[in-house]
């Protein structure tokens, strides 16, 4: 694999503003009402969107359809509630999916009594149709792999503390987003928000830097694949 790496810096992420009372959004794809067809996918991946809620704000009932939604909260608590009976509430360490499936209708919001950051990336799926799923995995462990079913995708999450070392998955496509902190990798020094897309990823490490940091890595080895 021929390796490239690019650098996204959190100041370039297209500021979606307010969509409601109390929420704003930051997207690292297009998405909604921001369309810039250079910037549609980095491998599976269609969404990265940082959302910032205040108390009691939220997202009122919507649709989704085949994609795998993934959600990790930064800070504060996120209630889930969909169409299919599923009420969660899902806190800084745990993972949340969401696979649509044929359809889904969702609510999300915040649960707690101070800000809710959150980030939520799309997957698209190997397989259309199929039937919704959902899953939390509460208290994910640092290097443990999350794999997607129905995708080619793999999350890898990573805590380190100050000049702490990691390897990071070879893969076709491997997208390294920094949750908090910063981070040295291939030369960059990416800080919180940041984000590396890298084309051929083969025996790369990353290294925490000042108080240390919080990564979250995917691991894909496909491209969407429509019809």
């Amino acid at each position: 694999m021929t390796q490239s790496t690019r650098v996204w810096r959190a100041e370039h992420r297209y500021q979606g503003g307010a969509h409601a009372d109390g929420v704003s959004t930051a997207h690292a794809f297009s998405f909604s009402g921001f369309y810039d067809p250079e910037n549609v996918n980095f491998g599976l991946l269609v969404a990265c969107n940082e959302e910032t809620l205040a108390p009691g704000a939220g997202f009122a009932e919507h649709p989704h359809r085949d994609v795998e939604i993934v959600t990790w909260v930064v800070d504060g608590e996120l209630e889930h509630l969909d169409s299919a009976g599923n009420a969660t509430v899902v806190r800084p360490g745990d993972v949340q999916r969401l696979g649509a499936g044929s359809g889904v209708r969702h609510v999300e919001r915040n649960a707690g009594e101070g800000v809710l950051r959150f980030l939520q990336m799309w997957v698209v799926p190997g397989a259309f149709g199929t039937e919704p799923e959902y899953e939390v995995v509460r208290g994910i462990a640092d290097a443990t792999p999350f794999a997607l079913p129905r995708t080619e995708a793999v999350l890898h999450v990573r805590r380190l503390a100050p000049g702490e070392p990691t390897e990071l998955p070879d893969a076709e496509w491997l997208y390294v987003h920094v949750v908090r902190g910063a981070a040295e990798l291939d030369g960059e020094l990416l800080r919180t928000g940041d984000a590396a897309r890298i084309a051929g990823a083969e025996r790369l490490t990353a290294r925490a830097a000042g108080e240390g940091a919080e990564l979250l890595a995917w691991e894909m080895s496909a491209e969407p694949r429509y019809g």
